[in-house]
């Protein structure tokens, strides 16, 4: 069981309780939704001021909130025989090709067929426990959609290294991806703020509310007609961060019914994202190592399409 607890202030005066603590609890990296949220209070587990509350209650200023989160019930992951591309792996940690529609871990609706399932059967259950049993060895994720190059953790101690890594923002990270409309400039830097969409909870935007510093550099690899081959390097980490801040510079990323039209050409199964190249320092050795993924071949035969339209 855990309690959380908050003072409202000024800025959060009328804002319902049920968001109020979604964003708090996105900000401490914890997956509570607000729909859970929503069934807690209704279970008398969200409080203001010592009273029981419903989840539509509307903040005042100094109000102080409490939300207990019983414990779940574990759901065992089991591990499952699912091949993997590994591009490196040795006592610390295991870098792995994932390919596009393969979910990182199992949440509601995909316990398995996971990254983490087919690591469990690997790596004999000998992955980090950090993230808890739904995300064993798990540091950082990339889309369903997303294919490319993922770093795990086999250990606590090496999760660790590579979670500080990250937090301080020192690991490579460069992303391929073909983008609607031509590119003027040959690269660029957008430099805008990501937070959670307040009219679309599921979608993130540029905000400046709730949100937090976002960095991305691009660059054109080749111009293909309408569309433009890029390469955008992760400065920051945040959620859809590459989708959200091409498209905010007039740029989606094509496939992406999320961030981009709902009429898509050429039947692509998510965004045209791939992770190309990832380096980072080793836990044990301390040397840098880089790792790179070749572009699976939807993308390659994509890029081929798009010169033949040219």
């Amino acid at each position: 069981m855990e309690v959380l607890t908050w003072i409202a202030e000024q800025e959060d005066k009328g804002k319902r309780i049920d968001v109020f603590t979604a964003e708090e609890i996105e900000y401490l990296e914890k997956t509570v939704s607000r729909s859970r949220i929503q069934k807690l209070a209704e279970q008398q587990y969200l409080k203001v001021n010592g009273k029981n509350v419903k989840s539509n209650y509307k903040l005042r200023e100094k109000d102080l909130i409490e939300l207990t989160i019983p414990d779940v019930e574990p759901v065992k992951i089991l591990p499952e025989d699912i091949p993997l591309d590994i591009l490196y792996e040795d006592k610390d940690v295991i870098v792995v090709n994932k390919p596009q529609g393969m979910v990182v871990h199992p949440a509601a609706g995909h316990m398995t067929g996971t990254l983490v399932n087919a690591l469990l059967y690997h790596c004999k259950g000998e992955l980090s426990g950090i993230n808890g049993e739904q995300r064993p060895g798990i540091v950082h994720r990339i889309d369903k959609d997303t294919s490319g190059v993922l770093m795990v953790a086999k250990n606590d101690k090496a999760h660790q290294c590579l979670a500080l890594q990250l937090a301080e923002h020192s690991i490579t990270r460069k992303y391929h991806a073909i983008v609607f409309n031509g590119i003027k400039q040959e690269q660029g830097t957008i430099d805008k703020p990501i937070g959670r969409n307040p009219q679309d909870r599921k979608k993130m935007a540029i905000t400046e509310k709730n949100s937090r510093h976002a960095v991305t550099h691009y660059k054109v690899l080749e111009r293909l007609g309408n569309y433009t081959y890029i390469e955008a390097q992760l400065e920051t980490g945040r959620t859809h961060q590459i989708r959200v801040h091409m498209t905010s510079i007039g740029h989606p990323l094509l496939g992406d019914i999320v961030y981009g039209t709902k009429k898509q050409p050429f039947s692509l199964q998510g965004q045209a994202l791939h992770a190309k190249v990832l380096g980072f320092v080793h836990p044990t050795t301390k040397e840098y190592m880089e790792f790179e993924a070749p572009l699976p071949e939807y993308f390659l035969k994509l890029i081929e399409k798009l010169k033949v339209r040219m």
